[in-house]
């Protein structure tokens, strides 16, 4: 359930390509089969009094998408195997005893002020993408939820005025201009990231008000808390994943391709 690669500066952001991977299942599409049949009677040919019924069954066709390129899937095993153990040796426990000493609304709510600290990523990649509503709603939200919303702690755009956040980022950007998904990797403590979305991901840092913290390991401490205060809200989704997989590299990486696939093509 978890993105990003840990650069210097800590220009990744550690919080929304995580989250992917795993409560994201939903969007996997199976490949699917077409039948017909096709019979006529009315004009067939006869042999004494019984008419000759032809029939004509069409092959199955079946559709599958294009999987990323994995060309380094015996390393990133490797590195999905590490990061799954941190997650149910480390990243589980600490969040249980989260979860057990903050509410879920508090927790929501730094959720929510992150979100809108975020903003600049959104509303910069919608305009790139020239979706100006998107961009329109995104400064909305931001105006709506800074003042009325405590500084973002309270999604008052949303609740009060329909305002949904937009899904944009660079890697979105990066495909609305013509660049390929490339190579699929496995990034230690962060998960799944194609290569256009690594690329994406580590510019989308440079947009992140959190990443301009000084010092560096103050940011690093921020974008921290905030990737653990989001897998705090998601426990279980990961475990649910895997029980459900006969494979949980393939399905981890198909629920990733398919979730961002899906965002590109809304």
């Amino acid at each position: 359930m978890l993105n990003k690669f840990l650069n210097n500066v800590c220009i990744v952001r550690i919080k929304r390509f995580h989250k992917i991977g795993i409560f994201l299942i939903l969007f996997l599409q199976m490949a699917c089969a077409h039948t017909g049949a096709l019979s006529s009677t009315g004009d067939a040919k006869k042999t004494g009094d019984d008419p000759i019924v032809e029939s004509e069954i069409e092959p199955d066709e079946v559709f599958e998408e294009k999987s990323v390129a994995d060309p380094l899937e015996p390393w990133n095993r490797i590195v999905f195997t590490f990061n799954d153990r941190l997650y149910y040796w480390v990243m589980k426990p600490a969040a249980r005893g989260y979860n057990a000493v903050v509410p879920q609304g508090a927790r929501v709510s730094v959720r929510n002020f992150f979100n809108n600290l975020s903003m600049p990523v959104r509303f910069v990649n919608a305009s790139l993408q020239l979706k100006i509503e998107s961009a329109a709603i995104e400064l909305a939200r931001f105006a709506v939820n800074t003042t009325l919303g405590l500084a973002g702690f309270f999604d008052v755009a949303k609740k009060s005025f329909c305002l949904e956040s937009q899904e944009e980022d660079l890697g979105m950007t990066l495909s609305f201009y013509g660049i390929g998904e490339g190579i699929y990797f496995v990034w230690p403590f962060l998960g799944p990231l194609s290569l256009r979305d690594t690329v994406g991901t580590v510019g989308d840092g440079f947009l992140s008000p959190v990443n301009y913290i000084s010092p560096a390991e103050d940011a690093f401490a921020v974008n921290s808390y905030e990737y653990f205060n989001g897998t705090s809200l998601h426990i279980g989704e990961y475990e649910d994943l895997k029980e459900s997989a006969i494979d949980p590299y393939t399905a981890v990486k198909d629920a990733y391709i398919q979730q961002r696939r899906y965002l590109i093509g809304k």
